[in-house]
């Protein structure tokens, strides 16, 4: 489905944009959503950072993650030299569950053909969830961010095979200096994935540690209602 350029690639996102906005699979999320809030960012980005879902301010403005989280992701992000117009902000499900509620599991389902549409058109080197939740939606089982964060592995997203890079959410970080830190060491690392290049699909089970042994899941007993996320 990736278009070789920018230019192509720009009215496939545009009538996939269009079909996320038009959306309805989810009659609570459409009930209480302002807006669907589909992600920012150029047709040729080669960093793709992955949250959970609109909060308040996100549905209001249509952009994900604004405010103080946005502020220190940018802040980050000038750290490596880049902006937020160079990468890709999309979360797992594109609109504002009511009271801030964690996604449901079928709410993840219906949204997520959308977000591996999108990642075969923008074609990304590295993609990073940021946090536990959308790091077990796209790795697939119960690890807690906090058990992978920093450690890059390539992961077949839909059709699109990635380098993934869990991350500390940066909403997460913003009130403990030591959780910045750590999110400041594992962003630093992102100039060196994006130098690799795409990597291959892998073979057999599609998960490939790229710094060794897979890590072991953690328990999250906040996510415990929603099983394998």
């Amino acid at each position: 489905m990736s278009a070789t350029t920018p230019a192509a690639r720009e009215p496939a996102l545009e009538a996939l944009r269009a079909r996320v906005s038009a959306c309805t699979r989810c009659p609570e999320l459409v009930r209480a959503r302002t807006q669907v809030v589909f992600g920012s960012g150029p047709a040729d980005a080669d960093l793709v950072f992955v949250g959970e879902a609109p909060g308040a301010a996100e549905d209001r403005e249509g952009d994900p993650l604004t405010g103080a989280a946005g502020a220190l992701l940018d802040e980050l992000l000038a750290g490596i030299g880049r902006s937020r117009a160079d990468v890709a902000i999309v979360t797992i499900v594109r609109c504002r569950p009511p009271e801030n509620r964690s996604p449901q599991r079928a709410e993840i389902e219906r949204c997520r053909e959308y977000l591996d549409e999108q990642l075969a058109l923008l074609a990304p080197v590295v993609v990073c969830p940021l946090g536990t939740f959308a790091t077990r939606a796209l790795r697939g089982d119960r690890t807690a961010v906090t058990a992978v964060r920093g450690v890059a592995e390539v992961r077949t997203l839909g059709t699109r095979a990635v380098r993934l890079l869990p991350l500390l959410h940066p909403a997460a970080a913003l009130y403990t200096p030591e959780t910045v830190a750590q999110l400041r060491e594992d962003v630093a690392g992102i100039p060196a994935l994006l130098a690799l290049g795409a990597p291959e699909r892998p073979a057999g089970a599609g998960a490939e540690s790229e710094t060794g042994a897979e890590p072991k899941p953690e328990a999250d007993p906040g996510h415990e209602q929603l099983g394998l996320f």
